[in-house]
Parts: C-alpha cells; sequence; structure tokens
C-alpha cells in the first residue's frame, strides 16, 4: 500500500494518475514528478518497490505543498480577502460566484436551490375563473 501525504493511492492505476488523489498534484505535476524520479509513469501502483515509494514520499514532501498545508492556505488567503473587504471577499462572504459569472441565471451551485414565486400562475387562474 502506497501512503503519501496522508492519501492512500489507488492500488489498480497507473503511478502517474494515482498520484493526482493527492490534493495540490495535478496530471501535470505527477508526471513531472515520475520522470524526474526515472519512474515508469505505465507502473501501477502495487507494483512499485518500496525505495520508489519513499522516493516519491520525499520528493513530494520535500518540493510541492499538499493537502492539509495547501487546503489551510487556501482558506487563508479567502479569509484575508473577507477580512480587507475587498469585492471578492463580498463575494465570497454572500456565497455568490466569485470570478465574473452572471447569477441572472445558473450559478446553482453557488447560489442554491432556485426559490421561485408562483403568484404569476395563481392570477392567471382566477383571471381565468373570473372573466
Amino acid at each position: 500500500m502506497a501512503r503519501i501525504a496522508g492519501v492512500d493511492l489507488p492500488r489498480t492505476k497507473r503511478i502517474d494518475i494515482a498520484l493526482t488523489a493527492i490534493y495540490g498534484i495535478g496530471r501535470h505535476t505527477a508526471s513531472q514528478i515520475v520522470t524526474d524520479l526515472n519512474i515508469d509513469p505505465a507502473k501501477k501502483v502495487d507494483a512499485l518497490a518500496e525505495n520508489e515509494v519513499s522516493q516519491l514520499r520525499d520528493k513530494i514532501t520535500e518540493e510541492y505543498k499538499v493537502e492539509g498545508d495547501l487546503r489551510r492556505e487556501v482558506d487563508q488567503n479567502i479569509k484575508r480577502l473577507m477580512d480587507i473587504n475587498s469585492y471578492r471577499g463580498l463575494r465570497h462572504r454572500r456565497q455568490l460566484p466569485v470570478r465574473g459569472q452572471r447569477t441572472n441565471t445558473n450559478a446553482r451551485t453557488r447560489k442554491g436551490k432556485a426559490r421561485t414565486i408562483s403568484v404569476g400562475r395563481k392570477l392567471k387562474e382566477t383571471a381565468r375563473k373570473a372573466g
């Protein structure tokens, strides 16, 4: 079992893909790490030798900010934006899209479920009955 930065890597995947399970390591960084350590990128995690796992672990902990440290830094950056009352901080505080997306329609992930008011429908129904 390969455990790096507190994450168990998926055993049946290739090492260059499995490294992306670690928060802060994407496909490009994973392939760079593997080529720097001269490990075959097509090798499965199960097939890694213990020294290769230790090399990976050492390189990632020394050169990259991953998992808890990275999450903490991102949270601190967002909190700083909210504290200084920047526009982006206000958008974070109100849980609205931060990067300029439209909110008249869409933005359901940030805004939550749509709250529709069916007043217009009720008015039409009463108008039909009366008229």
